[in-house]
């Protein structure tokens, strides 16, 4: 089960409800904070995750800093990977032109689900 932005968390938060829902998650921009707030985390049900999971993040993204989306895959006890984009957004690279980075992201999202969920 995966979501983009608030989707990712929506998915995140029925996981962490209703362990036996999904093998997993994809999250891709997950919204760890309000970009004018980054004092107000969203990370209380975290722990409560019990499947691997896959963020996708964008160095750039106001929700979250990578430092932070560090600290957060830390909380979940499942296996956690993250792929972080260089210079791009909340986007991931994607609204107008795609950006350099994100060119062969899909393929590496695959790639990446497909390696977590062998291991």
């Amino acid at each position: 089960m995966g979501g983009h932005s608030y989707g990712g968390r929506q998915c995140s938060l029925l996981a962490a409800e209703l362990p036996d829902l999904a093998a997993g998650l994809l999250l891709s921009s997950y919204p760890l904070h309000p970009p004018s707030n980054p004092t107000r985390m969203r990370t209380e049900h975290l722990p409560r995750i019990k499947v691997p999971t896959l963020f996708v993040h964008g160095t750039r993204d106001p929700f979250a800093s990578s430092q932070e989306i560090e600290a957060a895959r830390r909380l979940i006890p499942a296996e956690t990977r993250i792929i972080n984009v260089e210079e791009v957004g909340h986007d991931l690279g994607f609204s107008r032109e795609v950006a350099p980075q994100a060119e062969n992201l899909p393929t590496l999202i695959v790639e990446e689900v497909q390696s977590l969920f062998r291991g």
